[in-house]
Order: structure tokens, then sequence, then C-alpha cells
């Protein structure tokens, strides 16, 4: 039960919600021998096969030596691999192995197993609201996020 006001415990409890559902994943992958980041990582190529490493790193919010050290670990495995690009040399792309594929269809049961957890003695329908709300949630603060960007371009262009 949250007690006090909304303000003073809703980014609180996010925060801590994620920082156990991030624990909780973890040691559950470990039964697959991989870690929670490793799953992210193949889980987001098997999405968008063919994307650029830097692409990647944007998109999971990681730094692009973190991310090149988990692909190199995922290549050793036999799960991921890296292909040149054919018009810049400098460019890897990323696309999942057949052993890699055989996991994450392993492991698809585990991402049901979390939810199914997590969501413990909530009916589907308040599961299914909470969801558009937490997307509700996601989406003003990505406006925000713009919103402030582009009030700070505005300041800047007119001061700076």
């Amino acid at each position: 039960m949250i007690r006090g006001s909304v303000d003073v415990n809703f980014l609180f409890t996010l925060g801590e919600l994620y920082r156990l559902i991030r624990t909780y994943a973890d040691k559950e992958a470990r039964r697959f021998g991989i870690t929670r980041a490793q799953w992210a990582v193949l889980a987001k190529v098997e999405r968008s096969e063919g994307m650029k490493q830097t692409e990647l790193a944007e998109l999971l919010e990681m730094q692009p030596i973190t991310l090149t050290r988990l692909i190199d670990k995922l290549c050793e495995q036999g799960w991921i691999e890296r292909r040149s690009d054919a018009t810049d040399r400098r460019v890897n792309r990323l696309y999942l192995r057949k052993a890699g594929r055989q996991l994450l269809g392993k492991m698809s049961g585990l991402r049901s197993e979390l939810t199914v957890t997590a969501l413990e003695g909530i009916n589907p329908a308040d599961a299914h609201r909470l969801l558009a709300q937490l997307e509700q949630v996601k989406e003003n603060v990505r406006n925000a996020i713009q919103n402030t960007t582009t009030d700070q371009v505005r300041k800047e262009q007119r001061y700076g």
C-alpha cells in the first residue's frame, strides 16, 4: 500500500521496481548460462537483425565499449555474429546465429515466468490497464524530454 502522496513515492517505487526486476531477471537468466544484459542484446538483435553496433548501443543506453565486450562474449558463445557493412567497412552489423535463436526460443518461457510472477495477484484486466497507464507515463516523459530540449534550443538562440 502506498503511503503519503504520489509525488513522494512514485519515482522511488518505479526505481525500486526496476532494480528488483533486473535483479530477478539476472538470477533467472543464469539458468541458461547468460546474463540479463546478454539476453537484452540478443533480444534486440533478433527484433532488428542487421542493425549497427552503434545503433544498438544507443537503444540499450550502453557505452559502445561495454557493448563491444558483450558482443565479443556472445560471438565466442556462437549466439551472434558480426558482418561487415557492404558500403562502409568501419561498420559492423549484427545477426543472430542458429544457436542464438534456439537460446532465445528456450528463454521465451522465462520471459513469461517473470511476467507471471511480477503480476501475481493482479487480474488480467487490471494488468492490461496497468500496462496502458505505464505506456502513457512513458509517453508523457518522452514528450517532456522533447519539450525541454526544444525549450533549451529556443533559449540558446535567444540568449546565446
